[in-house]
Protein backbone atom coordinates (compact mmCIF):
# COMPACT_ATOMS: atom_id res chain seq x y z
CA UNK A 1 0.00 0.00 0.00
CA UNK A 2 2.98 2.26 0.48
CA UNK A 3 4.99 2.95 -2.66
CA UNK A 4 8.45 1.61 -2.08
CA UNK A 5 10.78 1.08 0.85
CA UNK A 6 11.42 4.79 1.40
CA UNK A 7 7.70 5.51 1.61
CA UNK A 8 7.22 2.61 4.02
CA UNK A 9 9.97 3.94 6.28
CA UNK A 10 8.50 7.45 6.18
CA UNK A 11 5.03 6.28 7.20
CA UNK A 12 6.42 3.88 9.80
CA UNK A 13 8.45 6.74 11.31
CA UNK A 14 5.23 8.66 11.94
CA UNK A 15 3.67 5.64 13.68
CA UNK A 16 6.80 5.29 15.78
CA UNK A 17 6.75 9.02 16.54
CA UNK A 18 3.29 9.08 18.09
CA UNK A 19 4.12 6.39 20.67
CA UNK A 20 3.05 7.60 24.11
CA UNK A 21 1.29 10.71 22.76
CA UNK A 22 -1.15 11.91 25.50
CA UNK A 23 -4.78 11.93 24.27
CA UNK A 24 -7.94 12.79 26.19
CA UNK A 25 -11.12 11.31 24.72
CA UNK A 26 -14.48 12.65 25.87
CA UNK A 27 -18.00 11.82 24.71
CA UNK A 28 -20.62 9.13 24.31
CA UNK A 29 -19.23 5.79 25.47
CA UNK A 30 -21.24 2.64 24.86
CA UNK A 31 -20.94 -1.13 24.89
CA UNK A 32 -21.06 -3.20 21.71
CA UNK A 33 -22.41 -6.70 22.24
CA UNK A 34 -22.14 -9.35 19.54
CA UNK A 35 -24.18 -12.55 19.83
CA UNK A 36 -23.23 -15.25 17.35
CA UNK A 37 -25.90 -17.88 16.82
CA UNK A 38 -26.71 -20.84 14.57
CA UNK A 39 -30.04 -21.61 12.96
CA UNK A 40 -31.21 -24.69 11.06
CA UNK A 41 -34.99 -24.47 11.38
CA UNK A 42 -37.95 -22.12 11.61
CA UNK A 43 -40.12 -21.79 14.69
CA UNK A 44 -43.74 -23.00 14.63
CA UNK A 45 -45.21 -19.71 15.81
CA UNK A 46 -43.95 -17.57 12.93
CA UNK A 47 -41.72 -17.70 9.85
CA UNK A 48 -38.73 -16.80 11.96
CA UNK A 49 -35.47 -18.70 12.51
CA UNK A 50 -34.84 -20.53 15.76
CA UNK A 51 -31.45 -19.36 17.03
CA UNK A 52 -29.00 -21.24 19.22
CA UNK A 53 -26.50 -18.91 20.88
CA UNK A 54 -22.92 -20.11 20.44
CA UNK A 55 -20.74 -17.17 21.38
CA UNK A 56 -21.02 -13.72 22.92
CA UNK A 57 -18.47 -10.92 22.65
CA UNK A 58 -18.48 -7.51 24.33
CA UNK A 59 -16.43 -4.59 23.07
CA UNK A 60 -16.05 -0.89 23.75
CA UNK A 61 -18.13 1.27 21.44
CA UNK A 62 -18.41 4.93 20.50
CA UNK A 63 -16.01 7.20 22.36
CA UNK A 64 -14.78 4.16 24.30
CA UNK A 65 -13.75 2.40 21.09
CA UNK A 66 -11.96 5.53 19.91
CA UNK A 67 -10.03 5.46 23.19
CA UNK A 68 -9.23 1.78 22.71
CA UNK A 69 -7.93 2.48 19.20
CA UNK A 70 -5.76 5.35 20.45
CA UNK A 71 -4.29 3.01 23.09
CA UNK A 72 -3.72 0.06 20.75
CA UNK A 73 -2.08 2.35 18.20
CA UNK A 74 0.41 3.41 20.85
CA UNK A 75 -1.07 6.60 22.28
CA UNK A 76 -1.63 7.26 25.97
CA UNK A 77 -5.44 7.28 26.05
CA UNK A 78 -7.61 8.69 28.83
CA UNK A 79 -11.39 8.38 28.57
CA UNK A 80 -13.78 10.76 30.32
CA UNK A 81 -17.43 9.83 29.81
CA UNK A 82 -20.57 9.12 31.83
CA UNK A 83 -21.10 5.39 32.37
CA UNK A 84 -24.03 3.74 34.08
CA UNK A 85 -23.76 1.80 37.34
CA UNK A 86 -24.93 -1.41 35.68
CA UNK A 87 -23.70 -4.68 34.22
CA UNK A 88 -23.00 -3.07 30.85
CA UNK A 89 -20.94 -0.41 32.59
CA UNK A 90 -18.91 -3.09 34.38
CA UNK A 91 -18.22 -4.83 31.08
CA UNK A 92 -17.19 -1.53 29.51
CA UNK A 93 -14.73 -0.91 32.34
CA UNK A 94 -13.23 -4.36 31.69
CA UNK A 95 -12.86 -3.58 27.97
CA UNK A 96 -11.02 -0.35 28.79
CA UNK A 97 -8.75 -2.06 31.30
CA UNK A 98 -7.78 -4.80 28.84
CA UNK A 99 -6.88 -2.21 26.22
CA UNK A 100 -4.73 -0.16 28.59
CA UNK A 101 -7.00 2.91 28.51
CA UNK A 102 -6.83 5.15 31.56
CA UNK A 103 -10.41 4.83 32.77
CA UNK A 104 -11.57 8.18 34.13
CA UNK A 105 -15.25 7.60 33.40
CA UNK A 106 -17.85 9.07 35.73
CA UNK A 107 -20.36 6.77 37.38
CA UNK A 108 -23.96 7.84 36.72
CA UNK A 109 -26.45 5.89 38.91
CA UNK A 110 -29.90 5.70 37.38
CA UNK A 111 -28.64 6.46 33.87
CA UNK A 112 -28.01 3.23 31.91
CA UNK A 113 -24.92 2.60 29.84
CA UNK A 114 -25.90 2.69 26.15
CA UNK A 115 -25.67 -0.78 24.59
CA UNK A 116 -25.92 -1.99 21.01
CA UNK A 117 -26.72 -5.69 20.86
CA UNK A 118 -26.33 -7.40 17.52
CA UNK A 119 -27.64 -10.91 16.85
CA UNK A 120 -25.92 -12.74 14.00
CA UNK A 121 -26.38 -16.05 12.23
CA UNK A 122 -23.80 -17.10 9.67
CA UNK A 123 -22.07 -13.72 10.21
CA UNK A 124 -25.22 -12.01 8.96
CA UNK A 125 -26.72 -9.43 11.32
CA UNK A 126 -30.35 -10.41 11.86
CA UNK A 127 -31.33 -7.65 14.25
CA UNK A 128 -29.92 -4.96 16.50
CA UNK A 129 -31.36 -4.03 19.88
CA UNK A 130 -30.37 -0.69 21.38
CA UNK A 131 -30.78 0.19 25.05
CA UNK A 132 -30.02 3.43 26.84
CA UNK A 133 -32.26 6.40 26.26
CA UNK A 134 -30.49 9.48 24.81
CA UNK A 135 -33.16 11.60 26.49
CA UNK A 136 -31.79 10.63 29.92
CA UNK A 137 -29.98 13.90 30.53
CA UNK A 138 -27.18 14.24 33.06
CA UNK A 139 -28.34 15.89 36.25
CA UNK A 140 -26.50 18.88 37.70
CA UNK A 141 -24.36 16.68 39.93
CA UNK A 142 -23.44 14.45 37.00
CA UNK A 143 -22.43 17.47 34.91
CA UNK A 144 -20.34 18.86 37.76
CA UNK A 145 -18.51 15.56 38.25
CA UNK A 146 -17.92 15.24 34.53
CA UNK A 147 -16.36 18.71 34.41
CA UNK A 148 -14.16 17.87 37.38
CA UNK A 149 -13.03 14.67 35.66
CA UNK A 150 -12.19 16.61 32.49
CA UNK A 151 -10.12 19.15 34.41
CA UNK A 152 -8.27 16.49 36.41
CA UNK A 153 -7.62 14.24 33.40
CA UNK A 154 -6.23 17.17 31.41
CA UNK A 155 -3.78 18.02 34.18
CA UNK A 156 -2.94 14.34 34.70
CA UNK A 157 -1.99 13.95 31.05
CA UNK A 158 0.01 17.18 31.01
CA UNK A 159 1.91 16.10 34.12
CA UNK A 160 2.61 12.61 32.72
CA UNK A 161 3.67 13.74 29.26
CA UNK A 162 5.14 17.15 29.95
CA UNK A 163 3.22 18.68 27.06
CA UNK A 164 -0.24 19.88 26.18
CA UNK A 165 -2.43 16.84 25.52
CA UNK A 166 -4.55 16.14 22.48
CA UNK A 167 -8.35 16.27 22.78
CA UNK A 168 -10.81 14.02 20.90
CA UNK A 169 -14.52 14.85 21.15
CA UNK A 170 -16.98 12.09 20.21
CA UNK A 171 -20.50 13.55 20.21
CA UNK A 172 -23.06 11.02 19.01
CA UNK A 173 -26.09 12.69 20.55
CA UNK A 174 -26.49 10.26 23.45
CA UNK A 175 -26.40 12.93 26.14
CA UNK A 176 -22.81 12.72 27.36
CA UNK A 177 -21.96 16.25 26.18
CA UNK A 178 -24.68 18.65 27.32
CA UNK A 179 -24.36 22.40 26.80
CA UNK A 180 -22.32 23.11 29.99
CA UNK A 181 -19.73 20.49 28.99
CA UNK A 182 -19.52 21.82 25.44
CA UNK A 183 -19.11 25.35 26.80
CA UNK A 184 -16.30 24.20 29.14
CA UNK A 185 -14.42 22.53 26.28
CA UNK A 186 -14.76 25.61 24.08
CA UNK A 187 -13.61 27.89 26.92
CA UNK A 188 -10.57 25.69 27.65
CA UNK A 189 -9.56 25.07 24.05
CA UNK A 190 -6.09 26.54 24.64
CA UNK A 191 -5.21 23.70 27.03
CA UNK A 192 -5.06 21.24 24.13
CA UNK A 193 -2.49 21.25 21.36
CA UNK A 194 -4.58 19.30 18.85
CA UNK A 195 -8.36 18.92 18.88
CA UNK A 196 -10.28 16.34 16.83
CA UNK A 197 -14.07 16.42 16.57
CA UNK A 198 -16.41 13.64 15.48
CA UNK A 199 -19.99 14.83 15.93
CA UNK A 200 -23.33 13.95 14.41
CA UNK A 201 -24.30 17.59 14.61
CA UNK A 202 -21.30 19.78 13.92
CA UNK A 203 -23.38 22.94 14.48
CA UNK A 204 -23.12 22.42 18.22
CA UNK A 205 -19.33 22.88 18.12
CA UNK A 206 -18.79 25.98 15.98
CA UNK A 207 -16.80 27.76 18.69
CA UNK A 208 -14.37 24.90 19.37
CA UNK A 209 -12.01 25.69 16.46
CA UNK A 210 -10.94 22.04 16.07
CA UNK A 211 -7.81 20.95 14.30
CA UNK A 212 -9.71 18.28 12.39
CA UNK A 213 -13.34 17.21 11.97
CA UNK A 214 -14.32 13.83 10.51
CA UNK A 215 -17.96 13.99 9.43
CA UNK A 216 -19.61 11.27 7.42
CA UNK A 217 -20.97 12.33 4.04
CA UNK A 218 -24.47 12.63 5.49
CA UNK A 219 -23.28 14.69 8.48
CA UNK A 220 -21.43 17.05 6.15
CA UNK A 221 -24.53 17.30 3.96
CA UNK A 222 -26.66 18.14 6.97
CA UNK A 223 -24.37 20.99 7.94
CA UNK A 224 -24.32 22.41 4.42
CA UNK A 225 -28.09 22.20 4.14
CA UNK A 226 -28.65 24.03 7.40
CA UNK A 227 -26.07 26.63 6.48
CA UNK A 228 -27.90 27.20 3.20
CA UNK A 229 -31.01 28.08 5.18
CA UNK A 230 -29.19 30.32 7.64
CA UNK A 231 -27.02 32.58 5.51
CA UNK A 232 -25.83 35.51 7.65
CA UNK A 233 -25.73 39.08 6.56
CA UNK A 234 -22.34 40.38 5.40
CA UNK A 235 -20.01 40.83 8.35
CA UNK A 236 -22.19 38.73 10.66
CA UNK A 237 -20.69 35.52 12.08
CA UNK A 238 -22.42 32.38 10.89
CA UNK A 239 -24.44 30.67 13.60
CA UNK A 240 -26.16 27.35 13.03
CA UNK A 241 -28.91 26.46 15.46
CA UNK A 242 -29.20 22.90 16.65
CA UNK A 243 -32.84 21.86 16.09
CA UNK A 244 -34.82 20.48 18.98
CA UNK A 245 -35.66 16.82 18.95
CA UNK A 246 -32.75 15.76 16.78
CA UNK A 247 -32.04 12.28 18.08
CA UNK A 248 -28.86 10.46 17.35
CA UNK A 249 -27.83 6.87 17.33
CA UNK A 250 -24.16 6.58 18.09
CA UNK A 251 -21.27 6.53 15.62
CA UNK A 252 -22.40 7.12 12.09
CA UNK A 253 -23.31 4.22 9.85
CA UNK A 254 -24.97 6.32 7.16
CA UNK A 255 -24.86 5.59 3.44
CA UNK A 256 -26.37 7.24 0.39
CA UNK A 257 -30.09 6.54 0.11
CA UNK A 258 -30.41 5.49 3.75
CA UNK A 259 -32.37 7.86 5.89
CA UNK A 260 -31.01 8.86 9.28
CA UNK A 261 -34.29 9.21 11.16
CA UNK A 262 -35.39 6.95 14.00
CA UNK A 263 -38.60 4.98 13.80
CA UNK A 264 -41.43 6.67 15.59
CA UNK A 265 -39.38 9.79 16.25
CA UNK A 266 -39.78 13.34 15.07
CA UNK A 267 -37.00 15.33 13.50
CA UNK A 268 -33.85 13.94 11.93
CA UNK A 269 -31.55 11.45 13.50
CA UNK A 270 -28.23 9.86 12.73
CA UNK A 271 -29.07 6.40 11.46
CA UNK A 272 -32.10 4.25 11.04
CA UNK A 273 -35.33 4.35 9.09
CA UNK A 274 -36.84 6.74 6.51
CA UNK A 275 -37.88 10.26 7.48
CA UNK A 276 -40.64 12.33 5.85
CA UNK A 277 -39.96 13.52 2.33
CA UNK A 278 -39.74 17.16 3.30
CA UNK A 279 -36.66 16.36 5.34
CA UNK A 280 -34.70 15.22 2.33
CA UNK A 281 -31.63 16.77 0.74
CA UNK A 282 -31.49 16.68 -3.04
CA UNK A 283 -28.39 16.58 -5.21
CA UNK A 284 -28.59 18.16 -8.62
CA UNK A 285 -27.51 16.33 -11.71
CA UNK A 286 -24.01 17.76 -11.64
CA UNK A 287 -23.63 16.74 -8.02
CA UNK A 288 -22.38 20.14 -6.94
CA UNK A 289 -25.45 21.67 -5.32
CA UNK A 290 -27.09 20.79 -2.01
CA UNK A 291 -30.55 22.06 -1.17
CA UNK A 292 -33.13 21.48 1.53
CA UNK A 293 -32.96 21.37 5.30
CA UNK A 294 -32.56 17.68 6.07
CA UNK A 295 -29.77 15.17 5.97
CA UNK A 296 -30.83 12.24 3.83
CA UNK A 297 -29.45 12.05 0.33
CA UNK A 298 -32.26 11.18 -2.08
CA UNK A 299 -30.73 8.47 -4.23
CA UNK A 300 -33.28 9.00 -7.00
CA UNK A 301 -32.19 12.62 -7.56
CA UNK A 302 -28.80 12.96 -9.23
CA UNK A 303 -28.52 9.19 -9.35
CA UNK A 304 -25.00 8.06 -10.11
CA UNK A 305 -23.41 11.21 -8.70
CA UNK A 306 -19.99 10.61 -7.19
CA UNK A 307 -20.12 11.54 -3.50
CA UNK A 308 -16.40 12.21 -3.53
CA UNK A 309 -16.85 14.85 -6.25
CA UNK A 310 -19.54 16.57 -4.21
CA UNK A 311 -17.47 16.42 -1.01
CA UNK A 312 -14.36 17.78 -2.74
CA UNK A 313 -16.30 20.75 -4.11
CA UNK A 314 -17.55 21.75 -0.65
CA UNK A 315 -14.45 21.29 1.50
CA UNK A 316 -13.79 25.03 1.79
CA UNK A 317 -17.36 25.65 2.96
CA UNK A 318 -17.14 22.84 5.48
CA UNK A 319 -13.92 24.28 6.87
CA UNK A 320 -15.58 27.69 7.17
CA UNK A 321 -18.69 26.35 8.88
CA UNK A 322 -16.77 24.18 11.36
CA UNK A 323 -13.78 26.44 11.96
CA UNK A 324 -11.54 23.41 11.45
CA UNK A 325 -8.08 23.41 9.93
CA UNK A 326 -8.74 20.02 8.35
CA UNK A 327 -11.98 18.40 7.17
CA UNK A 328 -12.06 14.67 6.43
CA UNK A 329 -15.38 13.58 4.92
CA UNK A 330 -15.65 9.83 5.31
CA UNK A 331 -17.45 7.94 2.55
CA UNK A 332 -17.70 4.47 4.14
CA UNK A 333 -16.88 1.95 1.36
CA UNK A 334 -15.67 4.77 -0.93
CA UNK A 335 -12.87 5.89 1.39
CA UNK A 336 -12.57 9.56 2.34
CA UNK A 337 -11.97 13.07 1.00
CA UNK A 338 -9.65 15.28 3.03
CA UNK A 339 -8.95 18.99 2.71
CA UNK A 340 -6.76 21.47 4.56
CA UNK A 341 -5.79 25.11 4.42
CA UNK A 342 -3.99 24.71 1.10
CA UNK A 343 -7.32 23.99 -0.58
CA UNK A 344 -6.00 20.84 -2.23
CA UNK A 345 -8.43 17.89 -1.82
CA UNK A 346 -6.95 14.49 -1.13
CA UNK A 347 -8.78 11.26 -1.86
CA UNK A 348 -8.24 7.91 -0.20
CA UNK A 349 -9.91 4.64 -1.10
CA UNK A 350 -11.21 1.65 0.79
CA UNK A 351 -12.18 -1.92 -0.02
CA UNK A 352 -15.93 -2.73 0.19
CA UNK A 353 -16.71 -5.19 2.99
CA UNK A 354 -19.87 -6.49 4.66
CA UNK A 355 -21.42 -3.97 7.03
CA UNK A 356 -20.81 -6.28 10.00
CA UNK A 357 -17.06 -5.96 9.35
CA UNK A 358 -17.00 -2.16 9.37
CA UNK A 359 -18.57 -1.33 12.74
CA UNK A 360 -16.17 1.05 14.47
CA UNK A 361 -13.87 1.49 11.47
CA UNK A 362 -14.50 5.23 11.74
CA UNK A 363 -13.13 5.13 15.29
CA UNK A 364 -9.89 3.63 14.00
CA UNK A 365 -9.77 6.31 11.28
CA UNK A 366 -10.31 9.08 13.83
CA UNK A 367 -7.68 7.70 16.23
CA UNK A 368 -4.98 7.36 13.58
CA UNK A 369 -5.76 10.75 12.00
CA UNK A 370 -5.59 12.43 15.40
CA UNK A 371 -2.33 10.76 16.44
CA UNK A 372 -0.69 11.57 13.12
CA UNK A 373 -1.66 15.26 13.24
CA UNK A 374 -0.64 15.46 16.90
CA UNK A 375 2.76 14.10 15.87
CA UNK A 376 3.05 16.93 13.29
CA UNK A 377 2.71 14.64 10.30
CA UNK A 378 1.90 16.34 6.97
CA UNK A 379 -1.78 16.15 6.09
CA UNK A 380 -1.32 13.71 3.15
CA UNK A 381 0.55 11.35 5.48
CA UNK A 382 -2.07 11.65 8.21
CA UNK A 383 -4.85 10.96 5.70
CA UNK A 384 -3.02 7.94 4.32
CA UNK A 385 -2.38 6.41 7.75
CA UNK A 386 -5.96 7.09 8.87
CA UNK A 387 -7.40 5.30 5.86
CA UNK A 388 -4.94 2.46 6.30
CA UNK A 389 -5.92 2.06 9.96
CA UNK A 390 -9.59 1.89 9.02
CA UNK A 391 -8.97 -0.54 6.18
CA UNK A 392 -6.86 -3.12 8.03
CA UNK A 393 -9.47 -3.49 10.79
CA UNK A 394 -12.35 -4.72 8.62
CA UNK A 395 -11.24 -8.30 7.98
CA UNK A 396 -13.83 -9.90 10.26
CA UNK A 397 -17.14 -9.40 12.03
CA UNK A 398 -16.99 -7.32 15.21
CA UNK A 399 -16.08 -3.88 16.50
CA UNK A 400 -12.99 -2.62 14.66
CA UNK A 401 -9.76 -2.05 16.57
CA UNK A 402 -6.46 -1.28 14.83
CA UNK A 403 -3.32 -2.30 16.66
CA UNK A 404 0.07 -0.72 16.25
CA UNK A 405 1.56 -3.88 14.78
CA UNK A 406 -1.35 -4.08 12.31
CA UNK A 407 -0.22 -0.78 10.81
CA UNK A 408 3.41 -1.86 10.65
CA UNK A 409 2.39 -5.14 9.00
CA UNK A 410 0.23 -3.30 6.45
CA UNK A 411 3.14 -0.99 5.68
CA UNK A 412 5.45 -3.95 5.23
CA UNK A 413 7.80 -2.33 7.70
CA UNK A 414 9.31 -3.72 10.91
CA UNK A 415 7.77 -2.06 13.93
CA UNK A 416 9.16 -0.97 17.24
CA UNK A 417 6.79 -3.35 19.02
CA UNK A 418 7.59 -4.01 22.64
CA UNK A 419 9.97 -6.88 23.16
CA UNK A 420 10.31 -9.09 20.10
CA UNK A 421 13.18 -10.83 21.94
CA UNK A 422 11.72 -14.01 23.45
CA UNK A 423 14.21 -14.83 26.22
CA UNK A 424 13.96 -12.21 28.96
CA UNK A 425 14.83 -11.74 32.60
CA UNK A 426 12.33 -11.07 35.36
CA UNK A 427 13.07 -7.34 35.62
CA UNK A 428 13.00 -6.89 31.85
CA UNK A 429 9.72 -8.82 31.66
CA UNK A 430 8.03 -6.33 33.99
CA UNK A 431 8.96 -3.44 31.69
CA UNK A 432 7.91 -5.31 28.54
CA UNK A 433 4.56 -6.28 30.05
CA UNK A 434 3.76 -2.67 30.83
CA UNK A 435 4.57 -1.69 27.24
CA UNK A 436 2.39 -4.48 25.92
CA UNK A 437 -0.45 -3.45 28.21
CA UNK A 438 -0.24 0.21 27.15
CA UNK A 439 -0.48 -1.00 23.56
CA UNK A 440 -3.74 -2.75 24.43
CA UNK A 441 -2.53 -6.34 24.18
CA UNK A 442 -4.24 -9.09 26.18
CA UNK A 443 -1.55 -11.09 28.01
CA UNK A 444 -1.75 -14.87 28.44
CA UNK A 445 0.54 -16.52 31.02
CA UNK A 446 1.40 -20.15 31.64
CA UNK A 447 4.17 -22.02 33.42
CA UNK A 448 5.72 -25.48 33.60
CA UNK A 449 8.86 -27.57 33.42
CA UNK A 450 8.65 -28.38 29.69
CA UNK A 451 11.42 -30.92 30.20
CA UNK A 452 11.04 -32.97 27.01
CA UNK A 453 9.15 -30.82 24.52
CA UNK A 454 6.57 -32.87 22.60
CA UNK A 455 3.46 -32.56 20.48
CA UNK A 456 1.20 -32.18 23.50
CA UNK A 457 3.19 -29.16 24.70
CA UNK A 458 3.05 -27.49 21.30
CA UNK A 459 -0.70 -27.94 20.92
CA UNK A 460 -1.26 -26.72 24.47
CA UNK A 461 0.84 -23.59 23.89
CA UNK A 462 -0.87 -22.85 20.58
CA UNK A 463 -4.27 -23.06 22.27
CA UNK A 464 -3.06 -20.82 25.08
CA UNK A 465 -1.73 -18.22 22.63
CA UNK A 466 -5.12 -18.12 20.89
CA UNK A 467 -6.70 -16.82 24.11
CA UNK A 468 -4.96 -13.42 23.87
CA UNK A 469 -2.52 -11.23 21.98
CA UNK A 470 0.74 -12.61 23.36
CA UNK A 471 1.92 -15.56 25.42
CA UNK A 472 4.39 -15.45 28.31
CA UNK A 473 5.81 -18.84 29.34
CA UNK A 474 7.50 -19.18 32.73
CA UNK A 475 9.86 -22.17 33.01
CA UNK A 476 10.98 -23.87 36.21
CA UNK A 477 14.74 -23.72 36.83
CA UNK A 478 16.69 -26.97 37.09
CA UNK A 479 16.66 -26.79 40.90
CA UNK A 480 12.93 -26.18 40.94
CA UNK A 481 12.33 -29.16 38.62
CA UNK A 482 14.40 -31.46 40.88
CA UNK A 483 12.35 -30.44 43.91
CA UNK A 484 9.09 -31.05 42.04
CA UNK A 485 9.94 -34.11 39.91
CA UNK A 486 12.78 -35.89 41.72
CA UNK A 487 16.59 -36.10 41.56
CA UNK A 488 16.68 -37.63 38.05
CA UNK A 489 14.93 -34.66 36.46
CA UNK A 490 15.20 -32.54 34.43
CA UNK A 491 16.40 -34.59 31.50
CA UNK A 492 17.28 -31.40 29.61
CA UNK A 493 18.94 -28.41 31.29
CA UNK A 494 17.05 -25.15 31.45
CA UNK A 495 19.16 -23.58 28.67
CA UNK A 496 17.95 -26.22 26.22
CA UNK A 497 14.35 -26.09 27.43
CA UNK A 498 13.96 -22.33 27.06
CA UNK A 499 15.75 -22.28 23.68
CA UNK A 500 13.21 -24.72 22.25
CA UNK A 501 10.25 -22.81 23.70
CA UNK A 502 11.56 -19.49 22.39
CA UNK A 503 11.75 -20.99 18.89
CA UNK A 504 8.00 -21.66 18.81
CA UNK A 505 5.98 -19.10 16.85
CA UNK A 506 3.19 -19.12 19.42
CA UNK A 507 5.50 -18.10 22.30
CA UNK A 508 6.28 -14.40 22.71
CA UNK A 509 8.36 -14.31 25.91
CA UNK A 510 10.11 -16.97 28.00
CA UNK A 511 11.31 -16.36 31.54
CA UNK A 512 12.93 -18.68 34.11
CA UNK A 513 11.86 -18.74 37.77
CA UNK A 514 13.66 -20.38 40.69
CA UNK A 515 10.72 -20.78 43.07
CA UNK A 516 8.42 -23.79 43.20
CA UNK A 517 5.41 -21.55 42.58
CA UNK A 518 4.98 -18.91 39.84
CA UNK A 519 3.03 -16.62 42.22
CA UNK A 520 5.70 -13.91 42.17
CA UNK A 521 5.75 -13.79 38.39
CA UNK A 522 1.97 -13.76 38.27
CA UNK A 523 1.97 -10.65 40.44
CA UNK A 524 4.53 -9.07 38.12
CA UNK A 525 2.72 -9.94 34.89
CA UNK A 526 -0.91 -9.60 36.11
CA UNK A 527 -2.07 -11.76 33.19
CA UNK A 528 -5.44 -11.27 31.54
CA UNK A 529 -5.62 -15.05 31.18
CA UNK A 530 -3.74 -17.66 33.23
CA UNK A 531 -3.62 -21.08 31.59
CA UNK A 532 -2.88 -24.48 33.09
CA UNK A 533 -2.97 -27.90 31.51
CA UNK A 534 -5.23 -30.65 32.82
CA UNK A 535 -8.77 -31.92 32.88
CA UNK A 536 -9.64 -30.46 36.29
CA UNK A 537 -11.80 -27.31 36.67
CA UNK A 538 -10.15 -23.88 37.00
CA UNK A 539 -11.28 -23.68 40.64
CA UNK A 540 -8.75 -26.41 41.51
CA UNK A 541 -5.79 -24.46 40.13
CA UNK A 542 -3.76 -23.30 43.17
CA UNK A 543 -2.95 -19.94 41.58
CA UNK A 544 -6.61 -19.20 40.68
CA UNK A 545 -7.43 -16.96 43.69
CA UNK A 546 -4.34 -14.82 43.06
CA UNK A 547 -5.05 -14.47 39.35
CA UNK A 548 -8.67 -13.46 39.95
CA UNK A 549 -7.68 -10.99 42.65
CA UNK A 550 -5.41 -9.33 40.08
CA UNK A 551 -8.30 -9.09 37.60
CA UNK A 552 -7.49 -12.05 35.36
CA UNK A 553 -9.31 -15.22 34.41
CA UNK A 554 -8.19 -18.84 34.72
CA UNK A 555 -8.48 -21.44 31.93
CA UNK A 556 -7.53 -25.11 31.88
CA UNK A 557 -6.69 -26.88 28.62
CA UNK A 558 -6.70 -30.62 28.16
CA UNK A 559 -3.53 -32.39 27.11
CA UNK A 560 -3.18 -34.44 23.93
CA UNK A 561 -3.96 -38.07 24.97
CA UNK A 562 -0.94 -40.35 25.47
CA UNK A 563 1.45 -37.45 25.07
CA UNK A 564 3.45 -36.61 28.20
CA UNK A 565 7.05 -36.13 29.26
CA UNK A 566 6.85 -39.01 31.76
CA UNK A 567 5.52 -41.39 29.11
CA UNK A 568 8.32 -40.47 26.71
CA UNK A 569 10.98 -40.93 29.39
CA UNK A 570 9.49 -44.31 30.37
CA UNK A 571 9.60 -45.49 26.75
CA UNK A 572 13.23 -44.39 26.41
CA UNK A 573 14.16 -46.25 29.60
CA UNK A 574 12.28 -49.37 28.54
CA UNK A 575 14.21 -49.44 25.26
CA UNK A 576 17.40 -49.22 27.27
CA UNK A 577 16.59 -52.54 29.04
CA UNK A 578 15.69 -54.54 25.89
CA UNK A 579 18.12 -57.34 24.81
CA UNK A 580 20.65 -56.08 22.29
CA UNK A 581 21.22 -58.06 19.04
CA UNK A 582 24.44 -60.12 18.74
CA UNK A 583 26.75 -58.26 16.40
CA UNK A 584 29.81 -60.47 16.86
CA UNK A 585 29.37 -62.09 13.45
CA UNK A 586 28.70 -58.87 11.68
CA UNK A 587 31.49 -57.87 9.34
CA UNK A 588 33.13 -54.56 10.02
CA UNK A 589 34.02 -52.02 7.41
CA UNK A 590 37.64 -52.18 6.43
Amino acid sequence: MAGGAAEQRRLAAVVEGWLGRPVLIVGDAMLDEWRFAESDRLCREAPAPVLTLRRRISAAGGAANTAVNVATLGGRAVLVAPVGADVAGDELHDCLDRAGVWDRTVNQPGRPTPVKRRMLAGNQILLREDSGDPDDALDDDGVARLLTALDCATEELRAAGGEAPTLVVCDYGLGALPAPVRAWLVAHRERYATVALDAHDLADWRGLAPTVVTPSFAEATRLLARAAGARPAPGVELHLDHPDGDPADGPSELTVGVSPGGAGRTGLGATGEPTPGEGRVAMTGNGLTVTGTGVTVNATVGEGVDRAVLAESRLAELRAHTGADVVAVTLDTDGAVVGGADGEPRRSHSTPVPASHAVGAGDAYLAAMTLALAADAPLPTAAQLAQLAATVTVSDTGTCVCRREDLFDALGAPGDGAGHRALVGTDELATLVEEHRRAGRAIVFTNGCFDVLHRGHVRYLEQARALGDLLVVAVNSDGSVRRLKGPDRPVNPVEDRIALLAALACVDHVVVFEEDSPAGLIETVRPDVYVKGGDYPPEMVPEAPLVRRLGGQVRTLGYVPDRSTSAIIDRIRSHGHEPQPDTSLTSKPS
